[in-house]
């Protein structure tokens, strides 16, 4: 238990202190892309939420830059697709004008080429992914992701919440909190709210994750790593792209004034220092041998390769999500994607929990799901750490390794694990699609299952015209959406029941009709009405 002093603080009418109605439903610390998008999946379920960020605008420090497939399809199941890809159109462009204005000669330059990402700077060939495989099937039009920078994604969630209600309160940082059995009372300086729930969304420094004593273990980091937009003099003897070097890597583009370094010679002193000019520049030349000159510092970041993972994601009534759960070099791009993965399998299942439809222990299964995936995670991010050291044995894996990417299967192999359409949870013995996100099926009235998705129901997939299945499905009218159509592309499935984040969580042909119905939707969205 955290003690903190308790005084009234009034919000929007609503007393926070003991004897007085909550002022929200939950308090989520943290209005980054992960806290952001927790506080939409609540707010759209018609939870009160409050987001507490201690910053007065949107971070512009360079940050992630793209979104997986795994990713995408959440924004894409919410509707928000469009936009994504809007902003995925402008950052082309300007990637598309740095190539042009680097390579004058190529005037005929239509577009970047065509990569699936990459592991460990080795990058993945997207011609020679196998479109065949199994995996890649059925994933719509969020199948490829999207190219989106942080920043344009928080502008994006920032809106979405208002419009659904959730009160996003910028300068306020939570300083503290005391739990008892009926809720959470959170200090923000001198204002106190009173909540039933409390997210710690607040990155891989959580003072929630610290306050709340959640183990973390792990690896200790043993490299400094630097990403940042910079100005400079001497950037045409830089070569574009991922190189490495007898003292490290660099990174240079694709975006103008865009440098990546890492160096395998320990972590930073001081991480949480002001990244200079100088530091930078020591360090571009350093890895490239190029003699550069930082002329200016737009944005910059310091890493490294910390890997840690929380025990569990809840303790009572506090939660934790991305990188407050789980932290990890940057490398692959995963951690956004991650978290994102966690706030989209929480925000249902809390929902439901604080409308009194599901019990608490339906948010076990959230560490459940989302612990694994965190922990491959941290071992994908530690295995390009160690083929990218520059040591002869790691130079001979890394010639092994990129062997197998010039190979279909490899390619394949490495593009379904950045993508993430290989994540599923483990919901036990079932067919083939249960536990595994649900295929973007396209229904015999021109609509695809996502169209249906957006409201953030659960949806009964009636493909059969059962009354059985409608009759069964009827006990939950209230939680979950019946849609009776048909795909004509699958006749060999009649009956699908998908949870709001999208995964399936029972599955019917026409062998076994709507047996079993009852029990998973009792399972995912609690007893009958």
């Amino acid at each position: 238990m955290i003690n903190m002093p308790l005084t009234v603080f009034e919000n929007d009418g609503h007393a926070g202190i003991d004897g007085f109605s909550a002022d929200a439903d939950v308090v989520v610390a943290g209005g980054g892309p992960v806290g952001l998008m927790l506080a939409c999946e609540l707010g759209l379920a018609g939870a009160r939420v409050t987001v507490l960020e201690r910053l007065t605008g949107i971070d512009p420090t360079i940050k992630a830059g793209s979104v997986n497939s795994a990713a995408a399809e959440a924004f894409y199941r919410r509707g928000l697709l469009p936009a994504l890809i809007e902003e995925e159109r402008r950052t082309r462009e300007l990637m598309l004008s740095f190539l042009r204005q680097r390579y004058p000669q190529a005037g005929g330059l239509a577009a970047p080429a065509k990569v699936a990402g990459h592991f460990a700077g080795i990058m993945l060939n997207a011609e020679r992914i196998d479109g065949a495989d199994p995996d890649f099937a059925d994933r719509g039009p969020a199948a490829s992701g999207a190219l989106v920078p942080q920043q344009a994604l928080e502008a994006l969630l920032e809106q979405r919440a208002a419009e659904l209600g959730v009160q996003v309160r910028r300068g306020v940082e939570l300083t503290g909190f005391d739990t008892d059995g009926d809720g959470v009372t959170v200090s923000a300086g001198d204002d106190q709210i009173r909540a039933s729930w409390l997210v710690g969304c607040d990155g891989g420094q959580s003072l929630v994750r610290r306050l709340a004593d959640f183990e973390f273990p792990g690896t200790e980091p043993e490299i400094t790593g630097h990403q940042a937009i910079v100005t400079m003099d001497g950037g045409e003897e830089l070569q574009l792209g991922w190189n490495r070097t007898d003292t490290g890597i660099y990174v240079y583009g694709p975006a103008p004034g865009r440098i990546l370094t890492v160096e395998f010679a320990g972590p930073p002193a001081d991480r949480g220092a002001p990244v200079t000019a100088a530091e930078l520049q020591d360090s571009l030349r350093h890895v490239s041998g190029a003699g550069v000159t930082i002329t200016g510092v737009r944005s910059a970041t310091r890493f490294t390769d910390n890997a840690r993972q929380a025990t569990t994601y809840r303790r009572g009534r506090v939660l934790l999500a991305g990188d407050a759960a789980h932290v990890h070099s940057p490398f692959g791009g995963q951690g956004l994607n991650l978290g994102i993965g966690d706030a989209v399998n929480l925000g249902w299942k809390l929902a439901g929990v604080i409308q009194g439809w599901a019990p608490e222990s339906l948010l076990d299964t959230y560490t459940a799901e989302r612990h694994p995936i965190g922990a491959w995670v941290l071992e994908w991010t530690r295995a390009q750490v160690a083929l990218m050291r520059p040591e002869p044995r790691a130079r001979a894996l890394r010639n092994v390794v990129t062997d197998l990417t010039e190979s279909a299967a490899g390619t394949t192999y490495f593009a379904k694990k950045i993508s993430g359409v290989w994540q599923h949870y483990d919901l036990g013995p079932g067919p083939q699609m249960v536990g595994h996100s649900a295929p973007d099926l396209l229904l015999a009235d021109g609509t695809r299952l996502a169209d249906h998705l957006h409201h953030g129901r659960g949806v009964v997939l009636d493909l059969s015209n059962d009354p059985k299945l409608q009759a069964l499905a009827g006990g939950w009218h209230d939680r979950v959406h019946v849609l009776t159509t048909s795909c004509p592309d699958m006749p060999e499935l009649t009956g699908l029941l998908v949870r709001p984040d999208g995964y399936v969580g029972w599955q019917a042909s026409p062998a076994s009709g709507p047996a079993g119905l009852d029990i998973a939707l009792a399972t995912w969205f609690g007893p009958a009405a």
